[in-house]
């Protein structure tokens, strides 16, 4: 299947497509990440990842660009979501340095980013260890991926 949309459908009851995302889901807010809801996953889904990038984000290291807000994975093929600030699954490092999810906080007077919530399904549970960047999970995650969809959400100061 590789990197393209599938007929998986990701949303949030936290905020619309291409919606304003609410202060809560922001640093400068609760810092919680959003509740998403998918439907759709491939036959023979085992487990999930899902991970939140800005392509909007003003920096740039050799062969990536934007800003990595969460990276979370060993999710069971089971579930059909994640509940506002959950606690499942396995996280990844982010680009703040940290684990966990770390929500938008674009520069002041930057305009509006946008937000892509990813979600993977893949063909089988990895059980990869914690802390991996998102290009770390994904160089593993990729053989894997079956279908993958995303919900994107706008954020500005």
């Amino acid at each position: 299947m590789g990197f393209a949309l599938s007929d998986m459908q990701v949303t949030s009851s936290g905020f619309e497509t291409l919606g304003r995302m609410p202060a809560r889901y922001a640093v400068e807010g609760d810092d919680l990440s959003p509740p998403l809801t998918w439907d759709g996953a491939p036959e023979g889904t085992q487990s999930f990842a899902v991970m939140c990038h800005d392509p909007d984000a003003p920096l740039v290291k050799p062969g990536v660009y934007g800003f990595v807000h969460w990276v979370l994975y060993n999710l069971p093929g089971s579930i059909n979501g994640l509940e506002e600030g959950t606690g499942e699954g396995t996280t990844g490092v982010t680009d703040f340095g940290s684990t966990g999810y770390g929500g938008p906080n674009p520069p002041e007077g930057h305009g509006p980013h946008l937000y892509y919530f990813w979600v993977l399904a893949l063909d089988q549970s990895l059980g990869l260890e914690p802390e991996l960047t998102l290009w770390q999970f994904l160089e593993k995650a990729e053989p894997h991926i079956l279908g993958m969809n995303r919900i994107v959400g706008v954020y500005e100061r």
